[in-house]
């Protein structure tokens, strides 16, 4: 692995410190009232070198979440190719989960990229950008999906029925762990295992006891 040079490392640490420091304003005063001004002047840097990195304060507010996005279609890219789409999506998200703690700490606290994500989730300015980008990636996955089983996305609906339903359960797993008290990886990557374990039951099967049959425990 080629080893960067001083002056990529410097501009890495440069992007580094934008994110964390506009991240640490997002969350603390609100992401309406941060402005790059005040970004920019807590890095000691220019409004240029800035723009240099980032188009806007919207696109800092979700570099890391793009690295985790990034991180997920990797690992669904590297599934053997003999796994089923689900379980294949369900894994690839558990094993990104497994690795993102350290790549993210290498940009900023763990802790600081959650309560980020929680901030994303309240600000509605961000929301509509969160749930633009979650329509994106979704169609980005269903592509890879039909790539795997050799299907043509736009005749096929398989694979968009079957991301869609992935999407929306990531979607109220992270809801559910953002109105949790325990706000750290292992949280969301335990509540994500759940609630994927529940998709296919919650599905096919019944939910309600019918007469004469013995009541079923939730897995």
């Amino acid at each position: 692995m080629t080893v960067p040079g001083l002056r990529e490392r410097k501009k890495q640490r440069t992007r580094d410190a934008l994110i964390r420091v506009a991240l640490e304003l997002f969350t603390d005063q609100g992401y309406e009232r941060t402005t790059v001004d005040e970004i920019v002047d807590a890095v000691e840097v220019s409004q240029r070198t800035f723009f240099r990195y980032f188009s806007s304060k919207e696109e800092v507010a979700f570099a890391v979440q793009h690295m985790v996005e990034e991180r997920f279609v990797h690992a669904l890219g590297q599934r053997p190719p003999a796994e089923a789409p689900f379980d294949a999506m369900r894994n690839a998200v558990l094993s990104a989960w497994d690795t993102i703690g350290e790549a993210i700490a290498e940009v900023v606290p763990v802790e600081l990229h959650l309560r980020a994500y929680r901030m994303i989730e309240s600000t509605p300015a961000l929301l509509a950008v969160h749930l633009r980008r979650s329509t994106e990636m979704e169609e980005t996955i269903s592509r890879i999906i039909a790539a795997r089983e050799g299907l043509d996305v736009d005749e096929d609906p398989r694979p968009r029925i079957a991301v869609a339903a992935f999407s929306g359960v990531m979607r109220v797993t992270g809801q559910m762990w953002g109105r949790g008290t325990d706000g750290s990886l292992e949280a969301i990557r335990a509540l994500t295992e759940e609630y994927l374990d529940h998709l296919g039951p919650a599905l096919v099967s019944p939910w309600r006891d019918r007469p004469g049959e013995r009541p079923q425990a939730a897995r």
